[in-house]
């Protein structure tokens, strides 16, 4: 279907408002409007409404199939991905997971381990349609030493395909150590990484808020933070990161994930956060998949009664930059999943309703996310950027979310790629022992 050469027209497409800028059209109550895509030397030469121009008599009419952008998978934990089969979770909780987690990573995470899983996951990624992902990687001591020179390495291998970026990962606690923190940030600094912590309702956490900031601050660094992922309405660091952000005049871009524990709070306290985020210029990244498995999970004798999302409706009606992303991938923390960044939204549309009407939302697995990781251009379809797409056979969005769309056509810089996905026998020898 695309043909394999420098120049080609793809005719009767249809494409979303919010995913491309600068288009000229009838766009229908889900936001589509049928459009043509011209495609030269990698790069997307022109898109019009279809039916203003004259087709060349060689163009490819797809009949109406919805054509997005290359994904950005902007909260995932690759450096964890796929040891449940050596270390499940033994009671889905999210306890059961923070300590299998670490009892693997102790026992097991040389840097061939991490390597070997951490290219598995961008391959499948990739194949899926993904263009970037950013990873969180364990930095407690001495994983650090071991991770962050992978994650380089990682991302020379795959430049040009995946845009990877890094943020560390640690308990909120750790910040105690100044010394070791310092050289923790500079550490990610010298790998032009993202400074990161998971942040808890301890009794300091306002000066250790502080150091955090202060580090950043120093070297230049955007902030991630972990957030919240509780349904204990006491669990207010959200609105903590957003105080620490304005009285520290933080300029960076501040990315937060999960933040459940904000849809169990009372209205006023939900309204004086939400106010605080938007005005410090956070942005929030709900992980709907993990959490809907993680939260409210109490035993086998009792059904779960929330969602464990977090208000992003809200959050975008006061102009907060809101996303989804895949966070964990066959680990403690998440049984399953695969980085397909079209599953994710299919749930998040689902748990979240990202319907009636679609809106903007499907910017939250592609232009905000891409915003939020400073990636220009990625995201969007638009005259001028890289050919990066993905054609699906789905017509509309009951059509598109209602299958898998397995044999899905993913065109990078123009060129459909090979969609190879990884065998999990790849993965067997480091399973075993």
């Amino acid at each position: 279907m695309i043909p394999d050469k420098a120049s080609y027209r793809l005719a009767n497409v249809r494409l979303h408002a919010s995913l491309t800028p600068g288009l000229a059209a009838a766009f229908d109550s889900d936001g589509f409007a049928l459009a043509d895509i011209s495609v030269a030397d990698g790069k997307i030469s022109s898109i019009a409404s279809h039916g203003k121009s004259k087709l060349p008599a060689d163009a490819i009419d797809l009949a109406g199939r919805i054509v997005l952008p290359c994904f950005v998978d902007c909260h995932t934990h690759i450096d964890k991905g796929h040891i449940w089969p050596r270390k499940p979770n033994p009671d889905g909780t999210f306890m059961g997971a923070l300590n299998a987690t670490g009892a693997d990573r102790a026992a097991r995470w040389s840097a061939e381990d991490v390597a070997r899983r951490m290219d598995f996951s961008l391959r499948s990624a990739y194949a899926h349609g993904t263009k970037a992902v950013r990873t969180h990687l364990d930095s407690v001591p001495p994983q650090e030493e071991i991770s962050w020179p992978v994650f380089e390495t990682m991302r020379e291998r795959w430049r040009g395909r995946i845009d990877l970026q890094a943020a560390c990962l640690l308990g909120i606690e750790g910040v105690r150590d100044k010394k070791w923190f310092e050289r923790l940030a500079k550490r990610v600094a010298a790998a032009k990484g993202v400074l990161g912590v998971v942040t808890y309702m301890v009794p300091d956490l306002e000066e250790l808020l502080d150091q955090v900031f202060a580090q950043a601050i120093k070297h230049g660094l955007d902030l991630d933070f972990h957030a919240d992922e509780t349904d204990d309405v006491t669990a207010i660091s959200l609105r903590k990161i957003a105080e620490a952000s304005l009285w520290n005049g933080f300029e960076g871009n501040i990315l937060v994930g999960h933040c459940c524990s904000l849809a169990r709070q009372p209205d006023l306290e939900v309204l004086d956060t939400l106010d605080k985020v938007a005005k410090a210029g956070l942005a929030v990244v709900s992980l709907p998949m993990c959490n809907l498995y993680l939260q409210d999970r109490r035993n086998n004798e009792t059904t779960p009664r929330w969602r464990g999302v977090t208000l992003l409706h809200e959050m975008k009606a006061r102009g907060i930059k809101a996303a989804v992303a895949s966070d964990n991938t066959r680990d403690p923390f998440y049984a399953y999943g695969d980085l397909d960044m079209l599953e994710v939204y299919r749930m998040a549309t689902r748990i979240l309703h990202f319907d009636h009407p679609v809106g903007d939302w499907p910017r939250a697995v592609a232009a905000t996310p891409a915003e939020v990781m400073r990636l220009d251009g990625a995201g969007v379809l638009a005259a001028g950027g890289s050919a990066d797409f993905i054609v699906f056979k789905g017509r509309s969005w009951t059509e598109l979310l209602s299958r898998p769309e397995s044999d899905r056509i993913v065109v990078r810089e123009g060129r459909a790629i090979e969609r190879q996905l990884p065998d999990y026998a790849e993965l067997d020898e480091l399973m075993v022992g």
